[in-house]
């Protein structure tokens, strides 16, 4: 058995670390830090690196671990990550034997060009891209891109973990109400969203099965936010991916 423990970073980075009594797998470690501190008081040896992209924020501790633990280091294939020693891409699949732990590749661009998503034990990393009741900006990637990668991590199991890469579940809840704000089940996510986070406890990991009910970026052929998204952009919308553009550019002018 392992668990899955989210170590805090900068101000709002979840470094999410895998582990079980004697190893430990770190996901987008962008401080070496809080890594080191937790597996010095967990007594956890570090086996492996899992990076999403190139983001300096998800990669910049990894050339500190690698001090301490030379361990293998996953990530992109076409994203320059100087420390990576394993380039990915979909339809590869990793296997952290000391975890019993074997991951599947997806690529998922759009927040950078060659972003990806690890998949396995029913749980998703997902770095910037599907965010709880969000998802990342447009940084390298297209609009088109980023609507074709959620959509396609919407099809995984509905009970799958969604692991991502911050703290942005309130703003992000705050944003959909706008778009959708006859969704109830939203609603209730807001109260228990909002007790965790009084509680100082994280927001995540969120669901598949959550998303697809309360994401406003995963719901483009929902009647109301079609009507929301049209009014924002003064013209009618039809297609999922317009209302998709403008959705995401409404939350960036914010």
């Amino acid at each position: 058995m392992f668990n899955i423990v989210p170590v805090c970073a900068f101000t709002d980075n979840y470094i999410w670390v895998i582990h079980d009594r004697h190893h430990a797998a770190v996901v987008d470690p962008g401080d070496a830090a809080p890594v080191l501190n937790f597996l010095q008081q967990k007594k956890l040896k570090l086996i492996a690196i899992l990076n999403t992209h190139h983001h300096n924020d998800h990669v910049g501790g990894n050339s500190t671990l690698l001090q301490k633990f030379p361990v293998p280091v996953y990530g992109p294939e076409s994203e320059s990550i100087s420390t990576v020693t394993h380039r990915l891409i979909e339809g590869d699949n990793i296997y952290l034997a000391e975890l019993s732990l074997g991951f599947s590749v997806l690529d998922i661009p759009g927040h950078t060009a060659g972003h990806i998503a690890y998949y396995g034990a029913n749980s998703l990393f997902c770095g910037d891209t599907l965010f709880a009741c969000g998802c990342g900006r447009l940084f390298e990637g297209t609009a088109q891109q980023m609507y074709i990668s959620l959509n396609k991590l919407a099809r995984l199991p509905d009970t799958t973990a969604v692991y991502c890469g911050h703290e942005y579940t309130l703003a992000n809840i705050n944003f959909a109400k706008l778009v959708e704000p006859g969704n109830k089940v939203l609603a209730q996510l807001n109260i228990s969203a909002e007790k965790q986070r009084k509680s100082d406890l994280p927001t995540l990991p969120s669901t598949i099965v959550m998303e697809k009910a309360c994401n406003p970026f995963l719901r483009c052929d929902e009647p109301e936010v079609i009507h929301n998204a049209s009014n924002y952009i003064g013209k009618s919308l039809t297609d999922p991916i317009s209302v998709f553009t403008a959705i995401r550019e409404w939350k960036n002018n914010l």
